[in-house]
């Protein structure tokens, strides 16, 4: 079955540009909108499989709208697709609920990979968002206390989560199983007290 895909975005010839284009690439546009409250109003009726969101958009912003969504839509999966590389907003969008961040310029065949990656439960994003988090990730800071009750699995795990690695890919880089791997995420998340990856990374690369 064909994967659904909603845009939200506001410039009307980049909207109708990805829709034919993913219409013609095994993908299946179920609906656009120009801005957030008309996506506020529709997706939950439609409920696509997944959502491309901008950011800048005329009233309510791309994030707003992303975090209403995860309420209204919880079974639909958002990538933010936009022009801004701000660190403050990138981690504002996971925050909100966002499972994707890629830059508008993302060659099609990156973008095609990235819903359905997201559609079986990584988090893809541009090289260049990629690296801003692995460089925040990266830098020295105080642990945090919800860091420091991790056995060193399950921060080894939590890395790769941070990295956006599926299941299957932590499972084969460290060597276990993929039930393990669930065990594993399952401890973090009662441990960070959250119930989803993205809450978990944000919540560990804001201390």
């Amino acid at each position: 079955m064909d994967i659904t895909v909603s845009i939200v975005e506001d410039d009307d010839g980049l909207r109708e540009t990805l829709a034919r284009y993913l219409d013609t690439r095994g993908f299946r546009c179920v609906s656009t909108y120009g801005s957030a409250e008309e996506a506020l109003r529709d997706l939950p009726l439609v409920k696509p499989a997944v959502i491309l969101m901008d950011i800048n958009l005329p009233r309510k912003s791309g994030i707003e709208c992303v975090a209403q969504l995860k309420s209204s839509t919880p079974s639909s999966k958002c990538i933010i697709l936009t022009a801004f590389e701000d660190t403050e907003l990138i981690f504002q969008a996971l925050a909100a609920g966002a499972l994707g961040y890629l830059l508008k310029g993302v060659r099609p065949a990156k973008l095609l990979e990235s819903i359905r990656e997201v559609h079986e439960g990584g988090s893809p994003m541009s090289s260049q968002i990629a690296r801003k988090v692995v460089a925040f990730f990266q830098k020295p800071r105080p642990q945090a206390p919800a860091d420091a009750q991790l056995s060193e699995r399950e921060r080894q795990v939590l890395e790769c989560l941070v990295k956006g690695l599926l299941y299957k890919q932590i499972a084969a880089q460290m060597g276990i199983s993929m039930g393990t791997v669930r065990t594993y995420t399952q401890r973090i998340y009662e441990k960070f007290h959250v119930h989803t990856r993205t809450e978990a990374v944000v919540k560990y690369l804001r201390h």
